[in-house]
């Protein structure tokens, strides 16, 4: 049975008879029958001592440990057979206890790491434990791992990857998933702990595939590529890295004077403003801080903008300015009227947007076209059918749709949740989604890997469901084909290659519209802890929840999220996590310091050839180009993408806000424009398109509330679309 000395990172060291060290020399080492663990060492002790070299020149005593044929075993095997060896050896333990007691001897057997590079950029990230990885290749090309935490069941788990893949060639590294891990049965209990053990093993296993292509790239003179730009909050301040990054990062902490006009403008004429998560930084930044002086102005998802319009006319709001694009204008002024907040001169309630010209949307656009007419006009001939309409969709299309199928809105947090109620509640149901095509195709994706689940997994999800009813109701779940939203767009092979290549070990958020790729990305990452799929105030949530749970470890840490969605999200997402490290660092009892680093992918369509002039410009070949951050004011980017940030939502300036404000209300005429309009055209059949479009909106707020489907929808449903 071969064994080996083993010294710390930064120190040689040798594990399957190969000596490392930081300048890599290959020479034997002797074979025996005993494990020397080093442990530090009382240097008057009469122990016997090892010297271990390198930078770091420490004693250490030597304690015998008994190693299993499992971590000694031939290193001429691959580390698929080591892999397979090592299950065989878990699964032969029949007693979970006893699994956990041999993973606790694997802990015990774990060559020690120097406590000089315990330090945060070891760190492997997600963990609930601390866990330091030092990753290393030795003369020959073979892949030398050390790890250490400060838990002792994710110590063995980490001792059990190691014993698998120190000494693997880079290939063996890279080619082995987290799904094969799967198989091992390493702990045999089931519960919080353990499970998150398992989630830090599977991100050891991914942060040592990082390094390793890292390794193999600088081994063959490559360079790893170009970082996206990305913004660095801390308790002190903020760091950006990159234009773009910059760009986003100048309007954070907005002028005090402009603040206070906008807030003293709003509080005197009773201006109510709702805004959504994408709006310019500029406008962000200002209204962020203009929250403090003046309560009703509230930045959210789309959803919520009109509930919180309600609020503020309740509250004695006399004017709504809506800052996102047309479609949320037109909800909030319906949902006004629905209220009881019609305005009668200028007494009661106005709306209004911040352009006298169209601000539109990709995914709305999609769904007023004739191609999604004719969609619908199929699903109305299948019975029973439901169709569910995102709610990024004017009130016309929702409307016109309500009356050719029952329709329902969603939002990409509800749903999932949406279209299994209605599978469970309707025998035979056909479901029709739309308009986001990635989003539809995200949907069947999700519930493809759901037939792959336990029932037990599946009720998690949704109680009525098993595996036999999600594989039935896959031929009767239909999505339109050709919508999609120009901003998720982006999120394509070239961001998710280089998202795997740089930042796979970091935490990755995705909104429900991304393509394919980016989205089984995510979920992968959402099945480690390191992810999360879903709406902007899901991404929000698990950017706070994360960055609280590192809080609370008390430690150093740094965490790296990539933000998969419109880049105006970084406004709520650094005032959320300002909030929360501040709060922190004020407290008597932390000594930890956290910093957060929000990633920004940029495809290669933000560079954009120009002048030779140009003071930002870098030289590829024969052409001039230049990263850059937009079209508008440097925060803004083109409508064929290439940064993630609508175009759209940039026509909210500052500058429109402050003159529709100072214009109301005895210069209204002059907003006409400006005013979001109330629908008095009727549907086909008869009806006002502000009552019937408002009616699937209404139907999803009931689902929200009670869980269930309205009655009036049921009947709907049941009866084929007919209503009284």
């Amino acid at each position: 049975m071969d064994t080996a000395t083993v010294g710390m990172a930064n120190s040689s060291y040798c594990f399957n008879n190969t000596v490392l060290n930081p300048n890599p020399t290959p020479r034997l080492c002797r074979s025996s029958f005993t494990f020397f663990r080093p442990v530090k060492s009382d240097l008057n002790s009469s122990s016997p001592t090892i010297r271990i070299s390198g930078n770091t020149r420490s004693t250490f005593s030597c304690t015998a440990v008994t190693i299993t044929p499992s971590l000694t075993s031939d290193h001429h095997l691959s580390a698929i057979a080591k892999l397979q060896s090592l299950a065989s050896e878990f699964n032969s333990i029949s007693e979970p206890i006893d699994r956990v007691k041999r993973l606790l001897h694997y802990a015990n057997v774990l060559p020690l790491f120097d406590d000089s590079v315990k330090i945060t950029a070891n760190r492997v990230m997600g963990c609930t434990a601390q866990v330091w990885l030092d990753v290393r290749m030795d003369a020959d090309g073979k892949m030398r791992f050390l790890a250490d935490s400060d838990s002792e069941i994710t110590k063995g788990f980490c001792s059990c990857l190691i014993s698998v893949l120190d000494g693997a060639t880079p290939e063996e590294v890279l080619g082995l998933k987290t799904e094969d891990l799967g198989d091992l049965n390493v702990a045999g209990l089931h519960g919080g702990k353990v499970d998150s053990r398992v989630n830090t093993w599977h991100n050891v296993l991914i942060s040592m595939q990082k390094r390793t292509k890292a390794l193999v790239a600088q081994r063959e003179g490559k360079s790893v590529g170009e970082p996206f730009p990305s913004m660095v909050i801390t308790a002190e301040g903020i760091g950006a890295k990159g234009s773009f990054a910059e760009a986003q990062a100048r309007f954070l902490f907005p002028d005090d004077a402009k603040v206070q006009e906008l807030a003293n403008l709003l509080k005197e004429k009773q201006i109510g403003v709702v805004a959504h998560f994408y709006m310019d930084p500029e406008v962000q930044g200002v209204l962020t801080s203009a929250q403090k002086l003046w309560p009703h102005i509230h930045i959210s998802d789309s959803l919520v903008m009109a509930d919180s319009a309600v609020s503020m006319a309740k509250a004695g709001c006399k004017f709504i300015t809506v800052l996102g694009v047309d479609f949320m204008s037109e909800n909030v002024r319906a949902i006004l009227d629905q209220a009881g907040f019609p305005e009668v001169g200028f007494l009661q309630v106005g709306v209004y947007r911040m352009s006298d010209e169209q601000i539109g949307c990709s995914l709305a656009d999609a769904a007023s076209s004739p191609a999604y007419m004719d969609y619908l006009s199929g699903a109305s001939i299948s019975s029973p059918s439901l169709h569910v309409i995102y709610i990024n969709t004017s009130l016309e299309t929702k409307a016109h749709a309500h009356e050719l199928v029952p329709t329902i809105t969603c939002t990409s947090s509800n749903v999932v949740q949406t279209i299994l109620q209605a599978f469970a509640e309707v025998p035979k149901l056909n479901v029709w989604y739309g308009p986001d095509s990635y989003m539809g195709a995200n949907i069947m994706e999700l519930f493809q890997q759901m037939t792959l689940m336990t029932d037990e997994e599946i009720a998690k999800i949704h109680p009525d469901h098993s595996r036999n009813s999600i594989k039935g109701l896959l031929p009767r779940l239909h999505y339109f084909q050709d919508g999609t939203c120009i901003v998720h767009h982006l999120f394509g092979h070239e961001v998710v290659e280089k998202i795997n290549d740089m930042y796979c070990d970091a935490f990755l958020t995705a909104h429900f519209e991304v393509p394919g790729e980016m989205f089984s990305l995510a979920m992968e990452a959402k099945r480690r802890g390191m992810g999360v799929v879903g709406s902007t105030q899901n991404i929000l949530d698990f950017i706070k929840s994360r960055v609280q749970e590192a809080l609370d470890r008390n430690v150093d840490d740094h965490l790296q999220f990539i933000l998969g969605t419109e880049s105006g999200m970084v406004t709520s997402i650094v005032a959320a996590v300002r909030q929360l490290l501040c709060s922190s660092e004020s407290s008597s009892s932390s000594e930890g310091k956290v910093s957060v680093e929000i990633v920004f992918p940029v495809s290669s369509d933000s560079v954009t050839t120009t002048s030779q002039s140009s003071s930002t410009s870098l030289s590829l070949g024969e052409l001039n180009v230049s990263v850059i951050p937009g079209v508008t004011s440097g925060e803004g980017c083109s409508l064929h993408g290439g940064c993630a940030s609508c175009p759209y939502m940039k026509m909210n300036s500052l500058v429109s806000l402050l003159k529709v404000c100072n214009s109301l209300p005895l210069g209204k005429d002059s907003l006409k424009q400006y005013e979001a309009g109330r629908f008095s055209l009727r549907t086909p059949k008869g009806k006002l398109i502000a009552d019937v479009g408002c009616e699937p909106i209404l139907h999803m707020r009931h689902y929200q509330a009670t869980k269930k489907l309205p009655e009036n929808l049921m009947d709907q449903i049941l009866n084929n679309g007919r209503r009284a």
